[in-house]
């Protein structure tokens, strides 16, 4: 099954949803369950070792955890006998059977469905009648990654977003930012370290401070690897959506990433990643949104902490909050460090730390020139 027919099978569960739920609503289901198929297929080889294991180490009164990620070979792991087709074999009992079955996840992925709010979707689903349907509908398509590849399954989400973003009568680019776009941010980002990223063992950090569902990252990490198999890119992220932040972490699991670098919350008024820096950023961050609502704690750490902060130069207009955005990866970069990030319909990419500090100060007296940081407008 192709990308394009992978995405049209999850979406038509969009079918059952009619008319219990609003199509505004539709995502609060596909996508959580979604994601739960991803991990129940990626869990599968190994989930009879893992359930072994498990019953070994308790009847020898020990810990099972460390043992069951070895078993597992991910950062993850489940420790119930159910799946999502044994939920299938008891419907009278589906929605007790699905919550026995997330909670035997391992912390990590119980905090991902918990930003879906998951298990109010499977009460409201098993109220209507529609639990056992969805979830049969869910279990007739393998997502393991030798099925559908990582880089697909980025594609699969960001399609059903840009949907749920249409129903919703809201911009798909607030959501996410297409590949295409992100593959020229990454060339950009990369080019004029191409001889260092070749060399041995070589390890980068990289951040987005909008990660969405992670889609910049993913791609980084893929070009990186290609480049150079033996290179190791540690990936940090902050997202405000819940469900966003929820398929991205999920994302960053399946790749062996160490899902404590992916924060959530609001990136301006409350940095996750406080006193980090790194070698690279990316970054297409919201534009034309105003930062009223965390006017107080920008306007505190500017008075407060000045230059040792991450606002120093000035604030912008309330209404600009991108600048803000700009000002915070300014922060971030190490001495050496290169960002991009895309401002309206063009990408600017930075020099180093040093020229953008320069030209700071300037931010508040005249927007033309901030304007000019980076290529010029195609």
């Amino acid at each position: 099954m192709n990308q394009h027919n992978l995405s049209s099978f999850i979406w038509s569960v969009a079918d059952l949803l009619r008319g219990d739920y609003k199509q505004s609503e539709y995502g609060k289901v596909i996508l959580p369950f979604t994601v739960l198929r991803r991990l129940d297929c990626v869990l599968a080889p190994t989930k009879e070792a893992v359930l072994k294991e498990k019953q070994k180490r308790e009847d020898a009164g020990i810990n099972p955890e460390p043992f069951l990620l070895k078993k597992s070979g991910l950062l993850f792991y489940n420790t119930s006998p159910l799946d999502i087709k044994k939920l299938m074999g008891d419907q009278d009992n589906i929605a007790e059977n699905m919550f026995s079955y997330i909670d035997a996840f391992s912390p990590a992925v119980r905090d991902i469905f918990e930003c879906f709010d998951f298990h109010t979707q499977v009460q409201r689903l098993d109220k209507a009648g529609l639990l056992y349907l969805v979830t049969e509908k869910f279990a007739n398509i393998d997502l393991h990654p030798e099925v559908v590849s990582n880089e697909q399954m980025g594609h699969v989400f960001e399609e059903l977003i840009r949907k749920f973003a249409e129903l919703s009568n809201e911009t798909a680019g607030e959501h996410f930012t297409p590949r295409e776009v992100i593959r020229l941010m990454v060339n950009l980002l990369f080019i004029e370290d191409d001889d260092a990223l070749t060399k041995p063992g070589i390890v980068r950090s990289l951040y987005d401070p909008t990660a969405g569902t992670g889609g910049m990252l993913s791609v980084a990490e893929d070009h990186l690897s290609g480049q150079n198999p033996d290179a190791r890119l540690v990936m940090y992220g902050q997202e405000l959506n819940g469900e966003s932040y929820a398929i991205c972490k999920a994302d960053m699991l399946i790749k062996g990433q160490d899902i404590s670098n992916i924060i959530h919350g609001n990136t301006l008024s409350d940095d996750g990643l406080p006193g980090k820096q790194f070698d690279y950023m990316l970054s297409n961050p919201p534009f034309g949104v105003e930062w009223k609502k965390i006017q107080k704690e920008i306007k505190k750490e500017h008075e407060q902490d000045g230059f040792n902060g991450r606002f120093g130069p000035g604030l912008p207009r309330v209404s600009d909050g991108s600048l803000l955005f700009l000002m915070h990866l300014i922060s971030k970069m190490r001495p050496t460090a290169t960002s991009c990030l895309t401002r309206q319909r063009s990408t600017r990419r930075s020099l180093n730390r040093q020229s953008f500090s320069n030209r700071l100060p300037t931010i508040q007296k005249s927007s033309s020139r901030t304007r000019q940081i980076g290529p010029a407008r195609s």
